[in-house]
């Protein structure tokens, strides 16, 4: 079987020292590829030269919430640069309303824009959203969109806006959290994603999922080597084999992600 995690932050901080043992540990457990996720323009070089280095990394430059007040003048000529590099992904941008103090505008503006940067290059882009899915389904109906798709990352919307999602081109990536016990009913949302739209993601180093889960612990790291016991969860949340849920997720991922 073939892993694939579709979205995580390899170029941290807290997993850059242990990088090589890393690799080995994602050997182990079988990960064919995995979509590393820059957050802003400080940290989109490390994305680079992790991807010029590993070929089993697809890289993918985009300006999260978090971090939009770090934005430059030269941001959009930064990240259209980081695009032409190197074949890759746009994100992580998104939306984010549990923020204290976000700057909503600002948010949206900049949302827009690199969407429009990923339906322009027709590349997948991975989208952050807290506390905003109202909005952000708005956005996406009257926005450009990537032919290709999108990926909704660690999913927490409702059940019933699955649908609306998918038509539009939604895929929908579930995450080792969801394991927790108070997270058991956006856990169970997720019986509802359409079969051809399901991926997988550690979302390391963030997003550790509960002890049975995580095999590879650190102190609060979560470690990118997970990806394989969240598999094991996620099959059996879904009543599935792991090796057809593999086989499914791998459909799915080199379909967003073709040629990447």
């Amino acid at each position: 079987m073939n892993l694939y995690d579709a979205h995580n932050h390899f170029q941290d901080h807290r997993l850059a020292s242990t990088h090589e043992q890393i690799i080995r540990d994602l050997q182990s457990v079988s990960l064919a590829r995995m979509v590393v996720n820059g957050t802003c323009e400080r940290d989109w070089p490390k994305v680079l030269k992790l991807a010029r280095k590993h070929d089993f990394i697809i890289p993918s430059f985009g300006y999260h919430p978090s971090y939009l007040d770090q934005h430059t003048p030269n941001w959009e000529t930064r990240l259209n640069a980081h695009l032409d590099a190197v074949p890759s992904a746009v994100g992580e941008i998104g939306l984010d309303r549990w923020m204290k103090n976000a700057d909503d505008e600002l948010q949206e503006q900049m949302f827009v824009t690199q969407l429009h940067i990923a339906a322009e290059r027709n590349l997948p882009v991975s989208i952050h959203c807290l506390k905003a899915w109202g909005q952000l389904l708005d956005l996406l109906q009257d926005n450009p969109r990537p032919e290709r798709g999108f990926l909704l990352h660690s999913y927490g919307g409702s059940a019933e806006m699955i649908p609306r999602f998918a038509e539009l081109g939604g895929y929908f990536s579930i995450s080792g959290y969801f394991a927790h016990e108070r997270k058991a009913k956006q856990l169970n949302n997720f019986r509802t994603v359409p079969p051809d739209r399901l991926l997988i993601e550690t979302d390391a180093p963030d997003m550790w999922p509960p002890d049975p889960v995580n095999r590879f612990p650190q102190p609060e790291v979560n470690h990118p080597a997970n990806i394989g016991p969240i598999y094991d969860f996620v099959a059996d949340a879904l009543d599935l084999s792991v090796h057809s849920l593999a086989l499914r997720t791998e459909q799915n991922f080199q379909r967003i992600f073709a040629h990447l």
